[in-house]
């Protein structure tokens, strides 16, 4: 959608990483932001930084399991600012280098609740009223991983970051007869709390490091910069590490060949 003619912004996990770039682009190009995060003091503190700097931000605290909260959030954000005309569903946590073979039951659940469910929550919250209104733009923050081929250790952030790829995509598809945008946010690694709130909201991290690779990642205010030019030119898929492009293909090259070897001969 045209940036210039948004007025107002929900961004959940908005007070930290991907989130607080993406909500700090947006004010940037004159959008009113409401950020949302489940760390009450986390959404004090990015306010308190941004005093004097811009003047169209304000905060709500949302556990995106919760879809009274939801509800509640999204009264009081278009009662101080208006209709939401992007929504970013950002929250989530992050994988913990176990197998599958050896992964607690409630933490793959709670993976579930955050990642998938937790988007969904709040595409139910919204959906309905873009479409009504006949414009706008939702961004659902999936993976680079849930696009690549599977990798030991990251089984179930994959298998949540690929459900919210098809989220994602079957949303587009709804909403773009009716002037709707909708992209998937697949980055790679971007530097966040994303490791603090997985800890903090019931999940595991532990040996990971040799997935990250010691690597800092990429400014959260270059990721927010891309995903805000993918919203304005509607990109269906948004990464924000371009090099990845190469897993990607190998995990369509293996398909591929699975289907030759199916059907050889028959």
């Amino acid at each position: 959608m045209n940036i210039a003619s948004a007025r107002h912004a929900l961004v959940t996990g908005g007070a930290s990483g991907i989130g607080r770039g993406i909500a700090d682009a947006l004010a940037h190009r004159g959008v009113a932001v409401t950020i949302a995060d489940i760390d009450g003091a986390a959404v004090e503190s990015t306010l308190a930084d941004r005093t004097g700097v811009f003047r169209l931000f304000r905060g709500a605290v949302l556990d995106v399991r919760d879809r009274e909260g939801w509800c509640s959030v999204k009264r009081e954000a278009e009662d101080a600012f208006g209709p939401v005309d992007i929504l970013v569903n950002n929250a989530g946590i992050g994988f913990n280098g176990t197998d599958f073979a050896d992964l607690d039951p409630q933490i793959f659940d709670t993976v579930i609740d955050i990642d998938v469910t937790g988007v969904f929550n709040g595409v139910s919250a919204f959906a309905g009223d873009l479409r009504a209104r006949g414009r706008g733009h939702i961004v659902n923050t999936a993976s680079v991983m849930g696009l690549t081929a599977g990798v030991p250790g990251r089984g179930v952030y994959s298998a949540a970051k690929a459900a919210v790829v098809a989220m994602s995509e079957a949303l587009r598809a709804e909403l773009a007869p009716h002037g709707v945008g909708v992209s998937v946010l697949c980055p790679g690694l971007v530097r966040s709390g994303l490791d603090d709130s997985t800890a903090r909201l019931g999940g595991e991290v532990r040996r990971v490091d040799h997935i990250k690779g010691g690597n800092a990642g990429m400014a959260p205010e270059t990721a927010g910069d891309i995903v805000v030019r993918g919203i304005s030119i509607d990109a269906p898929y948004i990464l924000t590490h371009p090099h990845y492009l190469g897993n990607i293909s190998t995990r369509y090259d293996s398909i591929a060949r699975s289907a030759d070897s199916v059907h050889a001969g028959a």
